[in-house]
């Protein structure tokens, strides 16, 4: 059963204090929405769940092995991996040959052929497989998205962070990523979903964490979480007051 343990987070770059204790648990195959405004600390809490930063302290716990401390490949190894706000593919290598990289970067001794197929079952369930011989480089901004949780499928982890999946995605391949994370989640694979798009949001996430200048202030149900008066003040609210 899947099991990400969050204790007592903090995160200091100099005297800025980003992360202020933040704790929470993923049991089982979970579909949360984490939000908060611009600066309230969800970036470094990703890459510190992903590896890319350490914390000040706290711990991070998948199963029984702590992950604050590996390298992002190690995490990635343990069964936790993400996707980027701003899409990282390789962009010289084509659309099928970015999707063998985790596999070949997981150490899998798997060959040529087998790998192939998995690849282009990917490709197909996201619709993108008449892209395959493309490179990288030539993929609209949607579908630089879609290649991003194509290698996450490839790497098959148990928890998935996706990092504003539908920021400047067309409607028609933002319906294809709304696809993807059901199907993922129903597959038994526990999903964070970090979005400015609140109607997404509160449309897919069983639960949601609420961030705000580095507190964790709300842990629950959307319907709860959205008429929570910290919540309304901290983001709702903030949001409502811009778009007045």
């Amino acid at each position: 059963m899947i099991h990400l343990k969050v204790t007592n987070l903090h995160k200091r770059f100099g005297g800025n204090h980003v992360l202020k204790g933040v704790s929470f648990e993923v049991n089982g195959p979970e579909l949360i929405g984490l939000i908060g405004p611009n600066g309230a600390g969800k970036t470094t809490l990703t890459n510190i769940l992903d590896g890319a930063i350490k914390p000040t302290s706290g711990t991070v716990y998948l199963g029984e092995r702590r992950i604050d401390q590996f390298p992002p490949f190690e995490v990635a190894r343990a069964g936790l991996g993400r996707t980027f706000q701003v899409t990282r593919s390789f962009r010289r290598m084509t659309v099928l040959e970015n999707l063998f990289v985790p596999a070949l970067a997981l150490g899998h001794s798997r060959g040529r052929a087998e790998l192939t197929e998995q690849a282009m079952e990917v490709l197909e369930f996201l619709t993108i497989d008449h892209l395959r011989n493309e490179h990288a480089q030539a993929l609209s901004g949607g579908q630089q998205k879609l290649l991003e949780l194509g290698r996450l499928l490839m790497l098959d982890p148990d928890v998935i962070i996706l990092d504003e999946p539908f920021a400047g995605v067309h409607p028609r391949l933002m319906e294809v990523i709304y696809a993807y994370i059901r199907r993922v989640n129903d597959a038994g694979k526990a999903i964070i979903l970090i979005s400015h798009q609140m109607d997404s949001i509160f449309s897919l996430s069983e639960r949601l964490l609420v961030l705000n200048f580095g507190d964790l202030i709300a842990d629950g149900p959307p319907d709860e979480v959205k008429n929570d008066p910290a919540v309304i003040e901290a983001y709702l609210g903030a949001e409502e007051e811009e778009t007045a």
